[in-house]
């Protein structure tokens, strides 16, 4: 079933040089964003690998698993900046009933009672993930914090908060 993929990493590793990276990331930045196969971070941003640190989540909210990989990136590999990455033409902006019934509806099943981080009201809910990483108390105070949505139309960046 993964054959393809293995056999990718094997022509992929025959050719590896980047185990001279260190884990801090070079640029010190850290982007939260969606799993959206349309979003490419590394390209739009024009980073290398080891430049950044890359967090994906479905929506790119800021759940409890995302703060607890903030706050080791800014305080152990020396991120001091985090973006926060919403987009266009999300799946998951929706409301939570709407997004439970649709994965209920696939499954055959009732709607599933799981907090799926529906974006309900785009700006809010970014503004509010922002807030929570500005907002937790072990992201020291000097970390730089951004809003941004990306336009899965257009490939532009715009700052929101």
């Amino acid at each position: 079933m993964f054959e393809d993929l293995l056999a990718a990493n094997e022509r992929y590793a025959a050719t590896f040089d980047l185990g001279h990276l260190t884990a801090p990331a070079r640029k010190r930045f850290a982007l939260v964003t969606c799993i959206d196969s349309r979003i490419e971070p590394m390209a739009m941003l024009a980073l290398e690998v080891g430049d950044a640190k890359v967090l994906r989540n479905a929506g790119g909210r800021v759940n409890d698993d995302v703060l607890r990989s903030l706050i080791l990136a800014t305080n152990l590999l020396d991120v001091d900046r985090v973006a926060v990455m919403h987009h266009t033409d999300c799946a998951g902006a929706s409301s939570q009933e709407a997004l439970a019934a649709r994965v209920g509806e696939r499954l055959g099943t009732a709607p599933p009672d799981r907090d799926f981080q529906a974006i309900g009201d785009p700006d809010a809910d970014l503004r509010a993930d922002v807030e929570a990483v500005r907002s937790c108390p072990l992201v020291r105070d000097e970390v730089t914090v951004a809003g941004w949505r990306y336009d899965v139309a257009t490939g532009r960046i715009s700052e929101v908060c």
